[in-house]
């Protein structure tokens, strides 16, 4: 998935799309220890879009936060 796109999702879109990044991973090592496939580069590119998902979560929880103390 694209930054561009990731970083315009809505918190409950971006806890979606952990979640399913979640069971994507686990089908990934699942089959790469079964043998049936060598996902290597994707299960990768899954925990870099898990890491800038939580990224981009954590910046707007600050972002809230301190539209709060503003008020």
């Amino acid at each position: 998935m694209k930054k561009d796109k990731m970083r315009g999702l809505d918190p409950a879109e971006m806890q979606n799309k952990l979640t399913e990044i979640g069971e994507s991973t686990f089908r990934i090592k699942f089959q790469m220890a079964m043998g049936q496939i060598d996902g290597l580069k994707r299960l990768r590119e899954n925990r870099k879009d898990k890491a800038r998902l939580l990224t981009y979560l954590r910046e707007k929880e600050l972002g809230a936060r301190e539209a709060g103390k503003k008020k």
